[in-house]
């Protein structure tokens, strides 16, 4: 069996580190949020999700050029396509319908974004990175706010998301 060369700990350089640290704490922060609401997904999950995606990433890389980058039929994407795939599984496992009502939907988002996150942050894509966790925190915070302001419907269909007003 043929393998590439093992990578020891001296291979590791601040990049590494930078790349795999910035997503644990972007998803940790964005764990935050629904952790402090209760949900089931919270801090522990966001920054396992982010740090699994940025390590996938980084690793896919690495492995692109240490096995003969451009020359090579490696193809880095697809550990996102894979990526993209489990976390989707991750998520519709949050999902939950009941009685006609959806629940978990906005966290199943979550899961997902803070994924996109840490893709993002192993590319070393940081200015990415700041702004879709800005984003973010925008729209889970300050909509908040807007929503609570917004009329009640009284004979409209069921509200799907994730917490009653």
């Amino acid at each position: 069996m043929e393998l590439n060369d093992a990578l020891w700990l001296e291979t590791i350089d601040t990049q590494v580190l930078l790349r795999l640290g910035v997503a644990t704490l972007v998803g940790l922060v964005l764990g935050l949020d629904r952790e402090l609401k209760g949900y089931d997904a919270g801090l522990r999950t966001h920054g396992l999700v982010a740090l699994s995606a940025s390590l996938m990433t980084v690793v896919a890389i690495a492995l692109y050029y240490q096995l003969g980058g451009p020359q090579s039929r490696v193809d880095p994407l697809r550990v996102i396509e894979g990526m993209a795939a489990a976390v989707g599984i991750i998520a519709a496992g949050l999902i939950i319908v009941k009685g006609g009502e959806v629940r978990n939907l906005t966290t199943a988002a979550h899961i997902w974004l803070t994924a996109a996150i840490g893709i993002a942050s192993g590319a070393g894509y940081f200015a990415v990175v700041l702004i879709g966790a800005a984003l973010a925190l925008v729209l889970l915070v300050l909509l908040r706010f807007v929503e609570r302001r917004l009329p009640e419907v009284e004979d409209g269909p069921e509200r799907s998301e994730d917490a009653p007003r």
